[in-house]
């Protein structure tokens, strides 16, 4: 048995030992090397049709197996058409390896077709970026996957040159670093949280992507449990605590409606308890909306709070769950909220996003949720209907209803939901989609197809920018580029291979959910909605 093997192997086997299983791309001559390297160490490459996709689609898997996402991209402009993906993958917290073939230096000295500095494009937007050498090949590879998946995850670039691909190196690699041990806060700073905690009345706690991202559900949990204290999320952590337990208050982040009912609240509370959260999902609206100076403010982060969208009085650079409980440990059970403030805004915020509606977007967001199993996966592209869908669909368990929060990037949707369903083919998938955002990817059904994956795909059809539309209505200008025309999406469907339907009524999307769930194929529903019907709705 040889004593070596190419640096492309060394690694692909060391994301083999990281947990993971699919790379997605598109290949081209300079990475053939590697995606020979990830089959044999057994990581399937799924072909894409655009790198974009493929980004979000190795994003939907991470989802379930929590391993580092894949991303294969070839030389230039292969590559550079993952770069929003990428960019969403540094700023949603998503520990993307991207992988780009690049050509040997000496030879880009004096060759210069499709030859640009990738490493340079990458660097703003990546927690680091590499060259692959063949005496380091071990050490880069296991130093990206430490980079992408400790403290706050996000993407990790290499550029693998075609002649150090092939390059031969040791097969003895040295020991991967361990990570580090979660740790939780000690000495006087501590003392003082657990004595506003046990002093609390209107205690409140913020839940953010850090908390999805270090598995901190169950101690989240168990927290509010103890201390009977309400918990908001943002939009990426919504189902860290079930959204149909009493002291859940649902996601917030984008709607101006339901910010109407939430920051009042936020502002009466005593304690604030943020944990993981990161306001880079909010709007502006959450700008400062505590003061620390009025109000007891804790934030538990995986990062030091370097944005300025608000302060806090104590600052923990630690771990969610270990923090939680050092904070609560030997604690009583406090009677927080006594006058029934946790029941009232939930009713407030359910009288708000109202689910009788006979049609419209509002409708076809509750009839989903009624017919699709409990442990349905969602995915929401950006636009009205996301802020609407991320208010209204209850998600029981983390990482459910997948987005782009942060980036807020359109044509995820889609993708995210194909690489879900293949990493969880007996879960029921479904994706929700504007109609811009669904024609951007729509070529993605032929992968879907390919894969024989078979999620749901429920377009809104106004065909129109819904949100942008709306901002340009109420800012009282004229309408200009944010309408098209009205294509039928259903037969789409049906031209990829997969079923198509189009609805305009709740008994129809019923009928049609109900055949999706039991199809051997994808099925896209197109629910025809009327314009401007996300009016006082967001």
């Amino acid at each position: 048995m040889s004593d070596t093997i190419r640096a492309a192997d060394a690694l692909a086997r060391r994301l083999y030992a990281a947990g993971c299983r699919t790379a997605f791309g598109m290949p081209g001559g300079e990475v053939l090397t590697v995606i020979d390297a990830l089959e044999a160490a057994g990581i399937g490459f799924v072909l894409a049709k655009h790198e974009n996709a493929a980004g979000f689609m190795a994003e939907g898997v991470h989802h379930r197996d929590h391993a580092p996402a894949i991303l294969v991209g070839t030389i230039g402009p292969g590559t550079l058409n993952g770069v929003n993906t990428v960019a969403n993958a540094l700023q949603d917290q998503v520990p993307l390896i991207v992988i780009s073939g690049c050509m040997d230096a000496d030879e880009a000295q004096r060759y210069t077709h499709q030859v640009v500095d990738q490493g340079a494009v990458f660097a703003p937007i990546t927690k680091a970026s590499f060259t692959l050498s063949a005496g380091a090949a071990h050490t880069i590879a296991d130093k990206a996957v430490a980079i992408a998946t400790e403290g706050r995850m996000g993407p990790v670039h290499i550029d693998v040159p075609i002649s150090v691909a092939e390059a031969p190196v040791s097969t003895k690699a040295p020991a991967p670093r361990r990570p580090a041990t979660p740790t939780a806060p000690t000495g006087p700073d501590l003392e003082t949280a657990r004595e506003w905690l046990a002093q609390a009345q209107r205690p409140v706690m913020i839940v953010g992507v850090d908390a999805l991202n270090q598995h901190a559900a169950p101690a989240v949990q168990a927290f509010a449990e103890a201390h009977n204290i309400p918990v908001i999320t943002t939009y990426k952590a919504k189902g860290i605590l079930p959204e149909d337990h009493p002291l859940s208050l649902g996601g917030a982040g984008l709607s101006p409606l339901a910010d109407t009912h939430l920051v009042p609240f936020v502002q009466s509370a005593d304690l604030i308890l943020c944990v993981g959260y990161d306001p880079i999902e909010m709007r502006p609206g959450w700008r400062d909306v505590w003061q620390p100076v009025d109000q007891n403010v804790i934030d538990i982060t995986a990062a030091p709070n370097h944005h300025y969208m608000h302060q806090s009085t104590l600052n923990f650079v630690t771990d969610c769950a270990a923090t939680l409980t050092a904070l609560s440990t030997g604690l009583d059970r406090q009677d927080t909220w006594a006058a029934g403030e946790i029941y009232q805004l939930k009713s407030a915020l359910a009288d708000a996003f109202p689910k009788n509606d006979a049609w419209g977007p509002a409708a076809v967001i509750d009839t989903c949720r009624k017919v699709l199993p409990r442990d349905t996966i969602a995915s929401a592209d950006s636009g009205a209907h996301r802020i609407l869908l991320s208010q209204m669909w209850e998600c029981y368990a983390p990482r459910e209803l997948m987005q782009s929060s942060a980036l807020c990037t359109m044509g995820c949707a889609v993708p995210l939901a194909i690489g879900a369903k293949l990493a969880t083919p007996d879960r029921p998938v479904v994706s929700f989609s504007g109609d811009a955002g669904f024609l951007m990817v729509v070529g993605e059904l032929a992968t879907a197809i390919e894969l024989n994956v078979t999620p749901i795909f429920v377009v809104f059809v106004d065909a129109s920018l819904a949100l942008i539309e709306k901002k340009q209505r109420e800012r009282q200008m004229s309408n200009h580029g944010v309408d098209f025309a009205q294509h039928n999406f259903a037969a789409m469907g049906l031209a990829f291979g997969g079923a198509g339907v189009t609805v305009q009524d709740r008994a129809g999307l019923e009928a049609a959910l109900k055949d999706a769930l039991v199809a051997d194929t994808f099925t896209v529903i197109a629910a025809v909605i009327d314009r401007g019907a996300y009016d006082g709705r967001i």
